[in-house]
């Protein structure tokens, strides 16, 4: 059979067309990338506090979240702040006064560090949060406490671990 030149001319411009069905991939990644970007970004609801596994905090019923403050940490032989051991439980007992002179040194040297920038200004602003395990003696605890208000420090946390719903509501029809 003969074909025309208008049917040539169109079999002709279909096979040229024919492999445009393809997907840009390069364009795809680009916007998953840029959905990981957002998903990292805005996933910061949740505070996690440094995991000592030589500490039972203490249970609370208390609702707020922890914020981003400075930690410091009661272990069992050591103070921990950020991270760094800062003085030995046992040379801390021995003290008389409340006053621990390594950790206020410590804890004055977090203000440009951690601090946001409102609560360098503002004492009554500034964050700490204790984590000790629940058998700590009070008297090491209000020692480290005492020290936290001499370096500045307007507000002192307590890490706990928070009960659920079911052990309050068990405490509450006990009473």
């Amino acid at each position: 059979m003969v074909k025309s030149g208008r049917a040539k001319r169109m079999e002709k411009h279909h096979k040229r067309n024919r492999g445009a069905g393809a997907l840009n991939l390069v364009s795809l990644m680009d916007i998953f990338t840029i959905l990981v970007f957002f998903l990292l970004v805005n996933s910061s609801d949740v505070q996690s506090l440094p995991n000592a596994k030589e500490l039972q905090l203490p249970e609370s019923i208390a609702e707020d979240k922890a914020k981003e403050t400075v930690v410091i940490m009661i272990g069992e032989t050591d103070l921990i702040v950020q991270g760094t051991p800062v003085a030995k439980i046992a040379d801390i007992l021995a003290t008389k006064g409340n006053d621990i002179p390594a950790l206020r040194e410590a804890l004055l040297s977090q203000n440009d560090r951690v601090l946001r920038r409102e609560a360098k200004d503002d004492i009554a602003g500034r964050e700490v949060t204790i984590m000790g395990d629940k058998d700590i003696p009070y008297r090491l605890l209000k020692k480290v406490m005492a020290t936290c208000t001499e370096a500045d420090y307007g507000q002192i946390s307590l890490a706990v671990l928070q009960k659920s719903s079911d052990e309050l509501d068990n405490i509450q029809a006990a009473r």
